[in-house]
């Protein structure tokens, strides 16, 4: 009974087939259709074997007259006026399968002619920007076209008001890409103007202060120059020069102290050190992995002084001379940050000495060695010229306890190369290298002129959080015209008299016995 089914539906598929494909032939011979898509006459088959429903007559129409039409030699040729078969609907008839472009385009015109008298739009080739001095990259996709031909022709009062809202769009990317163009003229110019200047200092520097040193680093004019920022190219030479070398260290003695931190690394226990062991070694493994760990967050985002960074090894060599120099100093967190900076400006053994020399200077060694009282005296000095310089500020922070240690420790630590931009920080050594200690704390009036208003409305927790976290981007002139409007000078006393007077006060009896009363009562 299958068989006879399936041969009744084959039956009954090549007499559809017959009707809808006049020119469906079969070779007796050898058996095979023509006439017909073999592609059809397989799916049919395919759909009959593997199926026990009957196609349907409309689904093999489809196929025949849409899919699988295939034009054969022996085949009656359809005229190209009939209506044609789309997937989803009927498509307008045809004149013929290919027409000439020269006739489609004269269509074309005499179709946009009629939009309106006075009114011809400009042809597909025609370019309805050449009257533009450039072409604005944000209006490239935006080209006024008018409809195809197969589609109603537009109003002329829509095609009116399309073209103004295309020619006002083009007109605003054209004035916004002017203004950019304009900013980005004005930024190359003013770096040019900066580069320029950058270069005409470096000559004078290199042709005329240097060489006379001794003469003329006090004049006012180099003064001047000092204060515009020393060039990237002879910063390091005059570093060297303005801190000096008071304790005579040499390159040979800068080898001798690398040697010996490089004997204790290998000396080093692989186990972790116990109390038992003496506090000596465990100090000193204290120190040596607090240099590893400090290194790993020095300039991260420069990504050259950690672990594989090509000045991974110069950096753990100086903190680590610098150990074996100063046993009783040891390595503080902060020392990382000025190394680091030397290292960008100074050869190795360079920066190693002006390092040592920075640290041996009063304030530095009181903050490194951690000197608390001598500390204090500082934050006192400061909260002086504090008060004269800035009064409103200073009472805002009074109000809120906000007092000095908060903010001023981690930048005297690290000199502002942690809290400031590089380049920033750069130039404050500059004059730092010149001024000495007095400009570190002027330079944190400064910081704080600059960002007055914004403190004063602040609470504690904000006004702390934003001093400890300054802005990524701080202006360096106005920054430096701020720092300039700082008067270091308070009752007709400059910062070396009132901190002599400070330290005086410290040191009397009076003042001791208070000290220790209040450290009698903190313990308690």
């Amino acid at each position: 009974m299958r068989g006879t089914a399936s041969y009744q539906r084959v039956v009954f598929l090549s007499g559809f087939l017959r009707e809808n494909c006049p020119a469906l032939t079969e070779d007796l011979n050898t058996g095979q259709w023509t006439g017909c898509s073999a592609l059809a006459l397989r799916i049919v088959f395919v759909v009959d074997k593997h199926t026990d429903r009957m196609a349907t007559p409309s689904l093999l129409l489809f196929i025949d007259r849409s899919l699988f039409a295939k034009k054969v030699k022996d085949t009656v040729p359809v005229e190209q006026k009939d209506t044609g078969w789309k997937l989803f609907g009927r498509v307008p008839p045809r004149d013929g399968l290919v027409k000439d472009p020269q006739k489609i385009d004269k269509e074309y015109e005499s179709k946009t002619s009629r939009a309106g008298p006075g009114h011809s739009p400009p042809s597909p080739r025609q370019s309805v920007r050449k009257n533009l001095d450039f072409e604005p990259n944000s209006t490239t996709a935006l080209i006024l076209e008018a409809r195809p031909a197969n589609l109603p022709a537009k109003p002329a009062e829509e095609a009116q008001k399309h073209r103004q809202q295309y020619e006002e769009m083009v007109a605003q990317a054209k004035k916004r890409e002017l203004k950019e163009a304009q900013k980005r003229r004005k930024q190359l110019e003013l770096r040019c103007k900066v580069e320029e200047s950058i270069g005409n200092a470096a000559q004078t520097w290199n042709q005329e202060i240097l060489p006379n040193w001794s003469t003329m680093c006090n004049s006012r004019r180099v003064r001047d120059l000092w204060w515009q920022g020393v060039p990237p190219s002879v910063r390091g030479k005059v570093w060297s020069l303005a801190v000096g070398n008071e304790l005579n260290i040499t390159h040979e003695l800068y080898n001798i102290c690398l040697a010996r931190a490089r004997d204790k690394w290998k000396s080093m226990p692989t186990e972790p050190v116990t109390e038992d062991a003496g506090s000596s070694l465990a100090d000193r493994e204290a120190s040596l992995e607090l240099i590893k760990l400090d290194i790993s967050r020095t300039f991260p985002h420069l990504c050259i002084f950690q672990q594989g960074g090509p000045y991974y090894d110069v950096l753990h060599s100086i903190l680590g001379a610098y150990t074996c120099y100063r046993p009783d100093v040891g390595y503080v967190q902060g020392m990382s940050f000025i190394a680091a900076v030397l290292i960008l400006n100074l050869d190795t053994a360079d920066a190693f000495i002006a390092f040592a020399n920075l640290l041996n200077k009063p304030c530095q060694m009181a903050f490194f060695r951690v000197d608390h009282s001598l500390m204090l005296t500082y934050f006192s000095a400061f909260e002086v010229f504090f008060d004269e310089n800035l009064p409103k500020l200073f009472a805002h922070f009074k109000e809120n306890n906000l007092t000095p240690d908060i903010y001023l420790i981690d930048w005297i630590f690290t000199l502002y190369s942690k809290s400031l931009p590089l380049d920033l920080a750069c130039r404050v050594w500059d004059v730092f290298c010149r001024d000495g200690d007095e400009f570190l704390f002027r330079v944190a009036l400064g910081i704080l002129r600059l960002y007055e208003d914004v403190l004063t409305r602040m609470d504690f927790i904000h006004n702390a959080q934003f001093l400890t976290r300054l802005p990524d981007h701080i202006p360096p002139d106005q920054l430096f015209s701020h720092i300039h409007a700082v008067h270091m000078t308070s009752k007709n006393r400059k910062w070396a008299q009132v901190l002599q007077a400070l330290q005086k006060e410290q040191s009397s009896p009076k003042a001791l016995s208070t000290t220790v009363i209040q450290e009698q009562n903190n313990r308690q």
